[in-house]
């Protein structure tokens, strides 16, 4: 009978220890191509066999032997596995490879094949639409002149094309360079600069002097500095290098000079002015923005004027501005959200109304907030059926998850997420619930809530807001007398639940603890014996991030718009970013200077409305989440050194 369990035993495992020996002939073809060793890399190709990555293996081999332009092995690739992401990848090098060798007949023939080109190969096969005489491509290069302010050196030429074509004029180059300038893309400016006429171009070294001293530049400027375009634009310029630093020094300059510019200049300038004045939440900024008058605004200037109005209460002001947008601007949901709210402070409910109902019922903060306008609760919809046998062995099966999957088990999950990704495309519904499914069941809670975040008519909402750990975060949050669907909702935003989580600047773990601040917090709760090594054990992470929500709370009023804001940027700037007067919770979110913790807030506490609902089976209210927040004259009790 041992005998028969053992040769049982045996021969259950003989297919895992196959598999084994294949993840460590991937891994070696792996390590072959990044150290360019042919001969290791062919031998562990040989015995891949049938292994999920095999297509990754004869990707390194083509691309080793790219340089030898061998475009029958890489179009058979390509045929094989098209549509998958290793072939998009590999045919982008393709594309990158031919183009630095200018044969366009071989672009155009692979480019259309693309499915999500990114801009370098893009401009390659504009490139060659050039080469055979297609002008049309024009029109679609000079509509990202204003916007592809930074792009590879592979859209030069085509950049350039627009200059030789005369479909540009001066004026149109130096508007490039005025926004690549408050994009502080100083590098690309100067090469905007060159394409104007010789005689109209200023030189290099006066511009280098403009980006690195804009009050050095002014005060070695002669007296008739103004006489020439290029003169003027570069004092402008020398202004928004000021702004950056300093509004109220830009301001007392620009005045100084202003009426020794021409009124687009001038215009301009104050333009500038008024976006760093908005970002630092400065109470002259409208006037600021009155002087810029007529100023070409940049999508950035546009939304910093609107939050600088709500900031001031400033609703005709809100209105004129969200109404000035480019449409695809307008048609976002904060500004649909503030132009509601606009109509509706000047009495116009029926138009707000009409706006509110564009954005309800999508799940996120301004739909949210547009729910509640309207007099809706916020609820999850009715969770969809659960994926039936048929629909899980289908995903199972599908080549680009089994890749995805495979990766996640080698722990290589950068790989993982861009093929599990990829494999979305397309999906419907049903197949988004069962691929969510499966991550969940392989504890990958990432993927499952970003897939199940996808769905467009059926949705599983304990799916979109997986809430796992519960024995470890519940006590945690209660330990705390925190809200456990804000500690989720907080979680959520931070890691997906990641425990290995680890963020480009060294935070760690589910709740993403920067070292210091971990080591602070165990001292501040008597954690003996703490060391950073034990920071993604699960129990201490959200024992040191519950700990560290709670003393952040206490520190900001108890607020928790405050508090997340404090979690993602530090206590000192959420309590700067309050106003002189009582701040909406709303308004304050979309008023905060950093995208990354806007964008961090707004999510934290839309995810908590859920996390209540998804907890409590009863609706929750964003708008008494939110609340009102101070003034900063109202200091609440500090704790000493929090960092």
């Amino acid at each position: 009978m041992k005998l028969s369990v053992l040769i049982t035993c045996l021969f259950v495992s003989l297919p895992l220890f196959a598999e084994d020996r294949r993840d460590t002939h991937f891994l070696h073809a792996r390590e072959a191509f990044r150290a360019g060793d042919r001969n290791k890399l062919e031998r562990n190709a040989a015995l891949i066999g049938d292994h999920e990555l095999a297509p990754y293996v004869e990707n390194y081999q083509l691309r080793m032997n790219m340089d030898q332009g061998d475009s029958v092995a890489l179009r058979n690739f390509f045929e094989r596995y098209e549509t998958s992401y290793v072939v998009e990848k590999l045919r982008a090098d393709w594309i990158r490879w031919l183009g630095k060798r200018q044969m366009w007949t071989e672009i155009d023939a692979e480019f259309p094949k693309m499915i999500a080109p990114d801009v370098h190969v893009t401009c390659f096969a504009q490139q060659a639409r050039l080469a055979r005489n297609d002008k049309t491509v024009l029109d679609e290069i000079e509509r990202t002149w204003l916007t592809q302010l930074d792009p590879p050196e592979a859209c030069q030429p085509v950049l350039e094309a627009l200059i030789w074509e005369k479909r540009l004029l001066a004026d149109d180059v130096w508007a490039r360079a005025r926004r690549q300038f408050e994009a502080n893309h100083t590098g690309a400016a100067k090469q905007t600069l060159s394409y104007l006429p010789p005689s109209q171009t200023p030189e290099v070294r006066a511009v280098d002097a403009v980006i690195k001293s804009g009050m050095g530049y002014l005060a070695r400027q002669p007296g008739q500095w103004n006489a020439t375009r290029q003169g003027r634009e570069l004092a402008a310029f020398a202004i928004q290098r000021l702004a950056r630093n300093d509004s109220y020094v830009a301001v007392a300059e620009l005045e100084k000079i202003q009426s020794r510019l021409k009124a687009s200049e001038r215009q301009w300038a104050w333009s500038q002015i008024a976006l760093q004045g908005a970002k630092r939440h400065q109470p002259e900024v409208l006037t600021w923005y009155a002087n810029a008058a007529d100023a070409a605004l940049s999508d950035d200037g546009y939304q910093w004027k609107v939050r600088a109005a709500l900031r001031q209460q400033e609703w005709g002001v809100v209105h004129k501005t969200i109404e000035a947008m480019p449409p695809a601007l307008a048609a976002k949901p904060e500004w649909v959200y503030w132009l509601g709210r606009a109509f509706k402070a000047g009495g116009r409910t029926t138009d707000a109304d009409a706006l509110f109902e564009k954005i309800a019922g999508q799940a996120n903060f301004y739909g949210n907030l547009a729910d509640e306008e309207l007099g809706r609760t916020v609820m999850p919809p009715p969770k969809a059926l659960a994926p039936s046998r048929d629909e899980h062995t289908a995903t199972q099966l599908n080549p680009g998850i089994k890749r995805a999957m495979a990766f996640f088990r080698l722990e290589m999950r950068t790989e993982g997420v861009r093929e599990w990704n990829w494999s979305l495309r397309g999906m419907s519904d049903r197949e988004l619930l069962a691929a969510a499914d499966l991550a969940k069941r392989n504890q990958i809670w990432d993927r499952a809530i970003n897939t199940a975040d996808m769905t467009r008519n059926e949705h599983d909402y304990s799916l979109r807001f997986l809430s796992p750990y519960g024995d470890q975060v519940r006590p945690a949050a209660q330990n705390q007398a925190l809200d456990d669907a804000w500690v989720y909702g907080l979680m959520r935003q931070e890691s997906r639940f990641i425990t290995g989580a680890r963020s480009n600047v060294g935070a760690s773990g589910l709740m993403q603890l920067m070292p210091a601040t971990a080591k602070w917090v165990a001292k501040k709760i008597g954690l003996r014996d703490y060391n950073h090594g034990q920071v993604n054990n699960t129990e201490i992470n959200v024992l040191l991030g519950t700990s560290y929500m709670r003393l952040v709370m206490e520190n900001l009023d108890n607020h928790p718009v405050l508090a997340s804001a404090a979690y993602n940027a530090g206590p000192g700037r959420a309590k700067k970013w309050r106003a002189d007067r009582p701040l909406e919770g709303a308004i304050y979110a979309e008023t905060i200077p950093f995208a990354e913790t806007r964008d961090y807030v707004k999510k934290v506490m839309s995810n908590s409305v859920y996390y209540t609902a998804l907890f409590t089976g009863q609706p929750d209210s964003l708008k008494n989440r939110l609340g009102v927040v101070a003034p900063r004259s109202i200091e609440p009790p500090k704790i000493q050194d929090l960092p």
